[in-house]
Parts: C-alpha cells; sequence; structure tokens
C-alpha cells in the first residue's frame, strides 16, 4: 500500500500551447501511486526535444499520461502502490516516463524504473533514461548494429547523439556524426567519434564516401529527416539499416527507392513514449544488463550542459531550442 503521501506538490505546467513564456510554476495535488507504481520524490529531471513539441502543442502526451511535460527523472521512492516488490522506500532510482517530470512527484510504473547508477549524482541519472533507452532500442534493437559495424549519428552533439556516439564506440563501433560548429565537432570527437563533419561546411555525403572507400555505413540513426533521409540512402552499405526517431527537417520526404532495393536496405524508425509499460520494463532490463555496468565503470558517462532550477523551465526551453547546447539540459527539484 502507499505510504506517506504528501498533499500537493511544486511543478511546472504548460499554460497554453506557445512559446517557452507559457510554462509557469504552480502548485497542484500530489499524485498517488496505483497497483504496480511507486511515488517518487523527484532531485532532477531531464529536459528533451519531445518536451519543447509538446509545449507548442505539436505531441500529446498518451491516453492517461500526465499532462505536465517531463520525460525522465531521478530521485527516491516515498510511497509504493499494491504488487510492487522489486522498490523500496528510499531507493534511489531513475526513470522513463510518459509525462510529469517536471513537478516534485512522479508516479512511475515500477517496471520502467531503474537504480541510480553507482557513483552517479542525481543530476547525472536524470540525463541517462530518455537517450539511453532511444539509442538502445533504436541503434542496437532496430537497427542491430555490431562490433565491427560503422554508424552514422546525426545531430552528435544532442543528448541522443552524446549517447549514441559513446554506446557505440564502447559496442566496437566505427562512428561518424554530423554537427552544426567546429566546436561542436571536437566535442563529438573528444567523446569518441572516429570524424565529426560540420555540416555547415562539409559535405557529409562526400566525406563518408572518402572515408570509406565508397562503401559506406551500416547504420544511421537520423533526428533530421527531409532530405536528409534521400542523402543518408546514397551512403548506406549494402544491407544497411535506417533508423528514424525525429524530423527536425520535417517528415515528408521524396525518395528514390532504386538504391534501397539493390542494396537490400532497412528503413525503420520508432517513438518510445506511448509503448506499453511492458514494453519499456523491457528495455530497463536490457539496459540494466548490457549498459548500467558501462555507466557504472566510468567507461561512458552523460554529457551535462547545464542545469536549471524547476521554476526556471522557460530558460531550459530557450536553451534547447537554439541548439547551442552539447549533450543534456537538466532540471533540478527542490524542496
Amino acid at each position: 500500500m502507499a505510504i506517506a503521501l504528501p498533499d500537493s506538490m511544486n511543478c511546472v505546467e504548460i499554460a497554453e500551447p506557445g512559446g517557452p513564456e507559457v510554462l509557469r510554476a504552480v502548485q497542484r495535488t500530489a499524485p498517488v501511486p496505483g497497483p504496480g507504481e511507486v511515488l517518487v520524490e523527484v532531485a532532477a529531471a531531464g529536459v528533451n526535444r519531445p518536451d519543447v513539441l509538446q509545449r507548442k502543442g505539436l505531441y500529446d502526451p498518451p491516453k492517461g499520461a500526465s499532462d505536465l511535460p517531463g520525460l525522465e527523472i531521478a530521485g527516491r521512492v516515498v510511497a509504493i502502490g499494491e504488487n510492487v516488490t522489486e522498490w523500496g522506500s528510499d531507493d534511489q532510482v531513475c526513470a522513463l516516463i510518459a509525462g510529469g517530470g517536471y513537478a516534485q512527484y512522479c508516479v512511475v510504473p515500477a517496471e520502467q524504473l531503474l537504480p541510480v547508477p553507482k557513483g552517479f549524482s542525481m543530476i547525472e541519472a536524470a540525463a541517462v533514461p530518455e537517450t539511453f533507452f532511444t539509442v538502445w532500442t533504436n541503434v542496437f534493437e532496430r537497427g542491430g548494429l555490431k562490433r565491427g559495424e560503422t554508424l552514422l549519428v546525426h545531430g552528435g552533439s544532442s543528448g541522443i547523439g552524446t549517447t549514441a556516439i559513446q554506446l557505440a564506440k564502447a559496442f566496437g563501433a566505427t562512428v561518424f556524426t554530423t554537427a552544426g560548429s567546429a566546436d561542436k565537432c571536437r566535442a563529438c570527437e573528444k567523446l569518441g567519434a572516429d570524424r565529426a563533419i560540420d555540416y555547415k561546411t562539409e559535405d557529409f555525403v562526400a566525406v563518408i564516401k572518402e572515408a570509406t572507400q565508397g562503401r559506406g555505413v551500416d547504420v544511421v540513426l537520423d533526428m533530421v529527416g527531409g532530405d536528409y533521409i534521400a542523402r543518408d540512402i546514397e551512403i548506406m552499405a549494402p544491407d544497411g539499416r535506417h533508423v528514424s526517431i525525429a524530423f527536425l527537417n520535417g517528415p515528408k520526404v521524396s525518395l528514390n527507392m532504386f538504391p534501397v532495393m539493390t542494396k537490400r536496405l532497412t528503413l525503420t524508425g520508432s517513438t518510445l513514449r506511448a509503448r506499453p509499460v511492458g514494453e519499456k520494463g523491457r528495455i530497463a532490463k536490457a539496459l540494466r544488463a548490457e549498459v548500467w555496468p558501462l555507466l557504472e565503470s566510468g567507461r561512458i558517462k552523460p554529457v551535462i550542459h547545464q542545469t536549471f532550477p524547476l521554476e526556471q523551465a522557460a530558460d531550459a526551453h530557450r536553451l534547447m531550442e537554439s541548439s547551442a547546447h552539447v549533450g543534456k539540459i537538466v532540471l533540478t527539484v527542490g524542496p
């Protein structure tokens, strides 16, 4: 049974669709965990581009999810619902959630919880779930990246990008990435990218063709969409896999399907937010087995660009939309 429930909480809600200024700090009744759920007192919450889309009215939360933004948190368990046996009060946890992270308290399905990696601060732990769930399921499961293969990551300086670079290198892949400045490219190469391409001054198609002697890459992780997809296909190796996770340049594309057929390419993609709890729980188990040892050994680590207090969420969104950051933006949640 749930115990020690708080009556109210501070949180940040979306007053109406619009710019960062529509994010407002308010008080609400604290949520109550149901069967199979726990209540987490949030210490930190990650900021992600889906939060920006939701704020603009372009990405509604799934049915039954909180209307508050926020897809990842870290904190401690303060109350437990029925039928939860793996977790106890005061456990230090982080989690991918379907919404509600911009708050002092958040209800989380127990299956989606992961322990805070040993040696991690709450801020670091809050920067893990969304990007690591996304990269694991898209690069390694859907994309099937294997040791010795080559990965192209677009947006290498983003939270997703910095995670994909580190994980792919840790599992023995060669990594190309694109980024929007010389400084961002250097940051990507410092994280392990074999070649970072400044898309503002270089043609990534030409660079990759030369670097791979015309063979191309085995897997593409694409969050740009638009005209990038046709260019990606041009530099994909036989039996390559292209995985779409976002469309910053738009979802509509015009393609020549002939190379898809002749090179036997796979075009796929996914979203995480609306997946069933059991599916997210399966991914959490895979991360705990395959990735948590890398985090706890220090081989890989989330890149934190800047933190903001919860009530300054609007400023965090402005930074996110500027694309001036390298790595993750995190909100800190005080008492």
